[in-house]
């Protein structure tokens, strides 16, 4: 089938070329015109923290809209007459702005939003629309009041959801840098320039398509910020390594003697295959996250999904058509020493080294499992949680505006809790008298207010600071004390139900949801991609050695994670100025995505040693030249991965896109180098001839998909596959 394609592709490469060229201009035009916005108002259904926030937004509908927060330390003390003046007259022109329902002045009374040493206080803003709903128009306004207000010994800074929301721009050029470095890879690999062209220009029209259907698919389903960025990440990342492999195979073949056409066709027809079913392993791992049920992370899912197929089509439709206008021509350009060398399966580092672990096979099995048990052991003790301000980068204002709270008020007013509570009418609201009292008492919080009740006194709200950082243990220990204890031996009897939300809750909420749900898409992900690698290379022991070391170079890529993000080791080289919990749905994500491509290496490996053991019968010598044949183009894919994902970590602010991009790096290179070259070759030699055993009554109920040479009958490249 892919032989076929390919021919026709080569035969018609122009058509080909046209119609990629098409469609990208034809999907980009759409999603400029057509395409949907970026969402942030994802919900949690039937979790408390919802059900408090629905309840607040129903009956406090003019305070359901976005806020920020209006910083401000003072040397000579927030409440001298120069200060309290020049501040009130910026609380009056913020008033004023388009979309401000008002500004909570510290000088108010009962407002509690001075410190106790007097030099710090905040004001809120509160606007009508949600976060994401605020023009930037509005909020660089309020940013220029703002800068002209302040003075010498006067510091004015600004935080709050709608801040964050505008501070929020992906700086271009990370992918530019991943690009960049992948082409050097290529460089050295083929020592072509346009060898090294072909793979990046056919991931960036995948890229490109992908990208933009997700923009369009945002009129549909929720897409967060941060969507387009994973998805291009993803997607160059592979969508150069999928092209890599098949042009690597084309080059062989040449040099076997074939004629371009012939090439191409058998380069579709092996490397090609395993193609496919890398991609479709990947895509079937990103989907798998829709399982989850969580709005925020379908933008995602679906995105990194589409990335992936887009560049997948990409690499067995448009690359066999720049085939055709190459030709011979595809070492053109050449730098000088370089890409010089090429697989063989009698010689060379990669054969030499597949036999020294052959030879040993043992030794090499338990010091490569101890190795990769240790790197997932900092994994036993992950605490999921959320980046909040406090982690932002110093050159941010929200980041300096919580360092100002934090230094005034206490690290917990930077993470209120919200305690909401449906009444009967206004006379139901003494019933909160002895909560607010209790509260008081509670270990670990540090300041309550008074109930607010709602205008026609159907609900009230109280506040409650903690005295910890929303990000700390201790923080989330207050929450389950005031769901499990303080409320319900305070209010029993009342008929009053009390809810605690806000974020602190809500990261609560989605923590325990997800390890609800976790064991369900492991349990999915895991057995459709076992059941299709079984159908590929006929054997029950080769999917499930495969699974169980993919699942553990996730173990170690978590463990290595949570060594550097939340014990901070060596966070700084990277960009992470302050250690905390990992992000609450990292890890949901990472499996999805790390479980596909920790596949490939794994698929483009064994694909090749099927081929290798068809044609000999011997398995020692089948994983030897498996080796041999894939070592180099394997390990270049490898470093191609890590530099992309490494450039999305420098090349970002944002502690979610680090941590993705990190772990994804740290994954593939444990994959490449303990996985691929100690791992795998150790285990087949311990296993023998088992590696393919596959018994006859499951062998007729199970459909063959292969990876071995299956060229179109009829073709040149099957008569001289055939004759090898």
């Amino acid at each position: 089938m892919l032989s076929r394609v390919a021919a026709w592709c080569f035969r018609h490469r122009w058509r080909v070329l046209s119609l990629w060229i098409v469609a990208l201009v034809a999907v980009i035009a759409l999603s400029r015109i057509l395409g949907g916005t970026y969402a942030t108002d994802f919900s949690l259904p039937g979790t408390e923290s919802q059900q408090a926030f629905d309840l607040l937004q129903q009956r406090f509908p003019t305070q359901s809209g976005g806020t920020a927060d209006i910083v401000f330390k003072a040397d000579q003390g927030v409440s001298s007459p120069a200060v309290k003046a020049r501040m009130q007259h910026l609380f009056d022109q913020v008033a004023s702005l388009p979309g401000v329902v008002e500004v909570t002045s510290p000088y108010a009374a009962g407002t509690r939003a001075i410190s106790p040493n007097g030099k710090i206080a905040f004001a809120q803003v509160q606007f009508a629309a949600q976060p994401q709903d605020v023009p930037k128009s509005v909020v660089d306004r309020l940013l220029a009041l703002g800068a002209d207000a302040q003075e010498s010994g006067l510091e004015i800074e600004f935080g709050g959801q709608v801040i964050d929301q505008s501070e929020f721009k992906p700086p271009g050029g990370a992918e530019t840098v991943g690009i960049l470095a992948a082409l050097v890879i290529l460089l050295f690999t083929f020592g072509s320039l346009v060898a090294a062209g072909l793979p990046i220009l056919t991931a960036l029209f995948g890229v490109g398509t992908g990208t933009s259907l997700l923009l369009l698919a945002a009129n549909f389903i929720k897409v967060a910020d941060v969507s387009t960025e994973i998805a291009a990440m993803i997607g160059i990342g592979v969508g150069i390594d999928y092209a890599l492999f098949i042009l690597t195979r084309y080059r062989s073949t040449l040099q076997e003697g074939l004629e371009p056409l012939e090439a191409t066709e058998t380069a579709l027809a092996t490397s090609g295959r395993a193609v496919v079913l890398a991609g479709t392993i990947v895509v079937i791992s990103m989907l798998g996250i829709l399982l989850m049920g969580f709005t925020f992370v379908q933008g995602i899912a679906v995105g990194g999904a589409a990335a992936v197929f887009a560049t997948m089509l990409a690499a067995i439709t448009l690359l066999p058509a720049m085939l055709g206008f190459v030709g011979l021509k595809i070492d053109r350009l050449r730098v000088p020493g370089w890409g010089r060398s090429k697989a063989t399966r009698d010689r060379g580092f990669w054969y030499r080294w597949s036999r020294l672990i052959q030879r040993r096979p043992w030794p090499a099995l338990v010091v490569s499992l101890g190795l990769l048990l240790l790197l997932a052991w900092p994994f036993l003790s992950i605490r999921l949680g959320a980046a909040d301000d406090g982690n932002n980068p110093t050159s941010l204002t929200t980041r300096r505006a919580y360092d100002l709270v934090a230094e005034g008020f206490g690290p917990g007013f930077n993470g209120p809790l919200i305690l909401a509570a449906e009444l009967s009418g206004r006379s139901e609201a003494a019933t909160l008298n002895p909560l607010v009292e209790a509260l008081k008492t509670t270990p670990g919080v540090a300041a309550v207010s008074p109930p607010v009740v709602s205008p026609k006194g159907d609900a009230a709200v109280i506040t409650v600071y903690p005295t910890t950082a929303p990000q700390d243990a201790a923080t989330t220990d207050l929450v389950h004390s005031l769901r499990d204890h303080v409320i319900p031996s305070t209010m029993s009897g009342t008929g009053v139900h009390v809810l605690v939300g806000g974020n602190t809750a809500a990261i609560l909420d989605f923590s325990q949801k997800i390890a609800a749900r976790l064991p369900v898409l492991i349990a999915v992900v895991v057995g459709l991609s076992f059941l299709l690698l079984m159908a590929v290379f006929r054997s029950i022991l080769v999917p499930v050695k495969a699974a169980i070391m993919n699942l553990l170079s996730i173990g170690a890529a978590y463990g290595v994670m949570v060594a550097v993000f939340q014990w901070g080791w060596a966070g700084q080289a990277i960009g992470v100025d302050k250690a905390g919990p990992i992000e609450a749905w990292v890890p949901m994500m990472m499996f999805t995505i790390l479980f596909g491509l920790s596949m490939d290496y794994e698929i483009f490996l064994l694909s090749r040693i099927r081929e290798e053991y068809i044609v000999s019968g011997d398995n020692a010598e089948a994983v030897a030249n498996g080796v041999a044949l894939t070592g180099r183009v394997i390990t270049a894919a490898a470093a191609i991965m890590i530099a992309v994902f490494f450039s999305f970590v420098v090349g970002f602010d944002m502690r979610q896109i680090k941590e993705i991009g990190f772990g994804l790096a740290v994954a593939v290179l444990v994959d490449a180098t303990i996985v691929r070259m100690v791992l795998v070759p150790a285990t087949m030699e311990l296993l023998g001839n088992a590696n393919w055993w596959f018994p006859e009554w499951l062998s007729r109920r199970v459909p063959r998909i292969g990876v071995e040479p299956q060229l179109a009958p009829g073709t040149i490249a099957e008569r001289v596959v055939a004759d090898r």
